[in-house]
């Protein structure tokens, strides 16, 4: 962990640069600092000046097997091990949880996937101060060009559920009762319907589904309305 700012910090040993590039964004993503070695003795040099939380671990490696990183770490060093492989025989997964491994996962893969399993890892570990959950909402709201980005994706809305999230971001954990969302999103709230309120919102839902399936940002309180969660 970053004692400056409460990061988890994580090594990732990759030496194909598409694969470890693609760790290191969904990791950072998550609030990760992240540091990448494409050898075996590069990685094992690090860990001597440098302290972190996890080790993404590539088993083909170009010098060292990964087999045999884990092991010299595991002399010095107790932190988790997730290993990273083209292998998918059971032979190879029962040796890497054998040496010391926590988790294991197949090329290829998903990086959602892969962060996930990391602040699984993190979470048992108890590294996982800053490491955002999935379901915290991120929105940025850019009021010139009438523009909410979600998780840094802009997202494609109407007038109305610009209006009707941008209500929900501006006051996160208030719950909103439909007429008041009506009041804050319709030119002339009175000449609609408030279940139309529902409407919009299961459309925002499906816009905010399309970049984070896992995440469901606007809760419902049945027989009221709805709230961002905080």
């Amino acid at each position: 962990m970053n004692p400056m700012s409460g990061r988890p910090r994580i090594l990732v040993v990759e030496d194909e640069p598409s694969i470890c590039d693609a760790v290191k964004y969904a990791l950072e993503s998550e609030g990760a600092e992240v540091a990448c070695h494409s050898t075996g003795a590069g990685a094992l040099a690090s860990l001597e000046g440098e302290e972190y939380d996890l080790v993404v671990l590539d088993i083909g490696l170009p010098d060292i097997n990964g087999f045999d990183v884990c092991r010299r770490l595991r002399v010095r060093h107790t932190l988790p091990v997730l290993f990273l492989t083209a292998r998918s025989e059971e032979i190879d997964r029962v040796v890497g949880l054998e040496i010391g491994g926590d988790d294991y996962v197949t090329k290829p893969f998903s990086p959602r996937e892969l962060a996930a399993r990391v602040k699984a890892i993190l979470r048992r570990t108890k590294a996982t101060s800053s490491f955002r959950e999935c379901e915290e909402p991120c929105f940025s709201q850019d009021g010139e060009r009438r523009l909410i980005r979600y998780h840094g994706m802009p997202l494609d809305l109407s007038r109305i559920e610009y209006r009707l999230l941008g209500a929900l971001i501006a006051k996160p954990g208030r719950v909103f009762s439909r007429a008041q969302l009506m009041d804050a999103a319709w030119d002339e709230p009175e000449a609609s319907m408030e279940r139309t309120v529902d409407t919009h919102i299961k459309s925002l839902r499906a816009k905010l589904h399309s970049v984070r399936p896992e995440s469901d940002p606007i809760q419902t309180h049945r027989g009221f309305g709805y709230s961002l969660r905080a």
